[in-house]
């Protein structure tokens, strides 16, 4: 059985910092590229950013890019998602996601066969 778990989320001040992480199971983690993508209530389940499954190259959304940062660790199957300056815009559920497509074309979340619970981030101003 697949498993996606986030874990990180929590309620932080404008311009601080969270680092949220996804812990897989149940599928080879090293074949999957890996994505994080964000929603709030009544809107439509936004990319953040994603990282090659080799972990050598990411990708991100323009109103994250500078300030996030995924990294990924194939040895113990997780997936992390440091975030910086934090803005109260950035308030939203995250999800991380597993998916065999990369680049510009894996933006959309019907790219990715498999999804955690997702974890909240609050910020507060």
């Amino acid at each position: 059985q697949v498993q996606l778990v986030e874990s990180g989320g929590g309620l932080v001040q404008v311009g601080g910092s969270l680092r949220l992480s996804c812990a897989v199971s149940g599928l080879s983690f090293s074949d999957y590229n890996m994505a994080w993508f964000r929603q709030v209530p009544g809107k439509e389940r936004e990319f953040v950013g994603a990282i090659r499954w080799s972990g050598d190259s990411t990708i991100y959304a323009d109103s994250v890019k500078g300030r996030f940062t995924a990294s990924r660790d194939n040895d113990k199957s997780t997936v992390d998602l440091q975030m910086n300056s934090l803005k109260p815009e950035d308030t939203a559920v995250y999800y991380c996601a597993a998916g065999r497509i990369f680049g510009a074309g894996g933006r959309g979340p019907w790219n990715y066969v498999y999804w955690g619970q997702g974890t909240q981030v609050t910020v507060s101003s």
